[in-house]
């Protein structure tokens, strides 16, 4: 039997995974709600790219999908800058007793320790009133510095330290918001964005840090920060706008989870708006961008992961890998006990009823 599921947000990351929905063998789309009024009314599937209508029209009211009394709603709403009004939703989806995966809030991807406590009992409360359970998932954070490093440490005797790195160009990166709100890229080296703030990084990426040492079975003392910033020689263009001459252009942080002062877990960006750039700084696996772990230890490990797709760049394959892992964890969700689930305590999630033949189309409802 299928699972019925509604979905919240359609822009980078949730158009993606609408039509991951849509084309899934053992889902059931049940509504559609989004917060920009020219979609309203829009079919879904026009919504994600797809030909096939599905005669489910979007709306704007989130009692509306929850009206269709769905199993679970997939959440990729904007949470970077609207971070309680995502917890406040997910909150309130919960209490309706309707299990959610999503990819924001990211606070909620590990919230203990980094999520004040009014917020988290807020939410922990809803689940267990409502019986139901959250996922909160992506690729970094998520599985690029979850899953992945702690498949790897499974297999070490010692280690001394566990080093997640996203290395990418962000030129085709096709989000403003993100790109010059809360990054500050194209802005005065004067300006201190959203995202480097003080604590914002560790708000972050603090959930990974801590559930990664969680699973390592470590316990972090304090979470650091420190990042470098490099300004446009000259001006030049991005899928998102304009950089102006002196504006950011690269950006490398670190997030360290230190443990008597060593840093055990690392989680290091290192974000180009140019390939020329920062030569000195470390290059990815493959042109444009991926993903590496790094394992100190016995034995040692460096592991590249190097998403593609055979419709965009890296940035888009990385999009896309970020919706199929929300999408495929829905069963395991539904399937879970209430309250806030990790990678931790679910099950191992796969790609079960994906395989599609070379050349055939994928199934459409």
């Amino acid at each position: 039997m299928s699972l019925r599921v509604a979905h919240v947000g359609t822009g980078n990351v949730g158009r993606l995974a609408l039509a991951g929905i849509i084309t899934h063998p053992e889902l059931e789309l049940a509504g559609v709600c989004v917060s920009t009024e020219s979609k309203v009314g829009k079919d879904a599937a026009e919504l994600a790219g797809l030909d096939l209508p599905t005669g489910i029209a979007a709306v704007a009211s989130l009692d509306e999908v929850l009206a269709t009394r769905p199993d679970c709603v997939v959440y990729c709403a904007m949470g970077d800058t609207r971070l309680h009004e995502a917890i406040e939703d997910c909150r309130r989806i919960l209490a309706a007793g309707v299990n959610v995966v999503g990819s924001a809030p990211g606070l909620l991807q590990y919230p203990w320790g980094v999520l004040p406590r009014k917020y988290l009992a807020g939410v922990e409360e809803a689940a267990a009133q409502g019986a139901a359970s959250l996922f909160v998932t992506g690729v970094d954070p998520g599985f690029a510095n979850d899953l992945i490093p702690l498949a790897f440490a499974s297999t070490c005797q010692r280690i001394e330290q566990v080093r997640c790195m996203e290395i990418a160009d962000y030129a085709t990166y096709d989000g403003s918001t993100v790109m010059f709100d809360v990054m500050g890229f194209g802005r005065s080296l004067d300006e201190v964005p959203m995202l480097l703030q003080p604590g914002v990084l560790s708000i972050a990426w603090g959930p990974a840090v801590r559930q990664l040492a969680t699973g390592l079975g470590i316990t972090v003392d304090e979470i650091t920060e420190t990042y470098e910033r490099v300004p446009a020689a000259e001006a030049f263009d991005i899928a998102a706008g304009a950089i102006a001459r002196g504006g950011l252009a690269a950006l490398r942080f670190e997030v360290r989870g230190l443990v008597n002062g060593y840093p055990a877990i690392v989680i290091e960006h290192v974000t180009r708006l140019r390939e020329d750039l920062c030569p000195d700084w470390p290059r990815p696996a493959q042109p444009g961008g991926s993903y590496r772990v790094e394992i100190t230890g016995e034995p040692s490990y460096s592991v590249d992961i190097c998403p593609t797709s055979r419709v965009g760049d890296h940035n888009h394959a990385a999009i896309v890998a970020a919706a199929g892992r929300i999408v495929n964890a829905i069963p395991a969700v539904v399937a879970a006990a209430p309250g806030i689930r990790t990678t931790l305590d679910l099950p191992f999630i796969t790609g079960k009823g994906l395989f599609t033949a070379p050349n055939a189309s994928p199934r459409a409802r």
